[in-house]
């Protein structure tokens, strides 16, 4: 009995940890190719506005960070940098710098939702045509699936 116990708690927990390492790897295995190092040289040309996503903000942390230049322009939004791994990623416009879970959902209903994050190194990502610049000052990487707050940068 006691080894039946002990045989069906080591399954359990060989289950477990293969779920939780699928929900990491998932994302990494099925994410696209980034942009060229052409289109990123581009859409930078063309900034309005620029910006550093860095590892060192509040709720960022060893599982949910981004570092790397962001460029902020009339048609799209671009990082020349890295971001950790992780599912249903949306980029964010706020009209406030955020860099905690909590500020980020009280400013959520303020926020332009500007699309999805498909690349870990390097992305781009189109700017809706409605979007008015001028009324946000910060560009969020959101994990939408667990409400993790990634990173954020300050473009102005």
């Amino acid at each position: 009995m006691k080894r039946l116990v002990l045989l069906l708690l080591s399954h359990a927990l060989a289950i477990g940890l293969g779920f939780a390492l699928g929900i990491y790897a998932l994302p990494i295995l099925i994410a696209p190719a980034g942009p060229s190092q052409a289109q990123l040289d581009e859409t930078a040309g063309e900034a309005l506005f620029r910006g550093r996503f860095r590892r060192d903000l509040q709720d960022s942390d060893a599982l949910h960070w981004g570092e790397g230049a962001v460029s902020v322009g009339p048609r799209h939004i671009s990082l020349l940098g890295e971001l950790a791994p992780g599912p249903d990623y949306k980029l964010y416009l706020s009209p406030e710098f955020v860099q905690t879970e909590a500020d980020f959902l009280r400013l959520k209903p303020r926020m332009l939702r500007v699309g999805d994050v498909k690349t870990f190194r390097n992305f781009l990502v189109p700017l809706p045509a409605s979007a008015d610049l001028n009324a946000y000052n910060t560009v969020i990487v959101w994990c939408e699936s667990f409400g993790q707050f990634i990173t954020a940068a300050q473009y102005r």
